[in-house]
């Protein structure tokens, strides 16, 4: 499998190591009233998709970036990579 890596372009998925959803991004607040619960759900309950899922990967065996992957679970087709920094940006959960 190739991911399409933003910045070097095609590698293998060998390279990477695969670390979850993506939504791991967003990071509860710790401040929160209720941030136990928060993180709990945070670090207990996933989504299992079926399809188009988005995923973050880490390329260990090259830049040490971390992308996100948007994969289909179903054929694993890759239908696209960005770095996880412009994501976390451009989401708004950068600090």
């Amino acid at each position: 499998m190739l991911i399409p890596h933003p910045i070097l372009g095609p590698r293998d998925a060998s390279e990477f190591t695969y670390l979850g959803d993506a939504s791991l991004i967003n990071r509860p607040d710790w401040q929160a009233s209720d941030a136990l619960a928060q993180f709990v759900d945070y670090g207990y309950l996933r989504d299992n998709p079926a399809g188009a899922h988005r995923e973050l990967w880490f390329h260990e065996q090259g830049d040490r970036s971390w992308l996100v992957v948007t994969r289909d679970t179903t054929t694993h087709e890759i239908l696209g990579a960005e770095l996880a920094r412009d994501v976390a940006r451009r989401e708004g959960r950068s600090k």
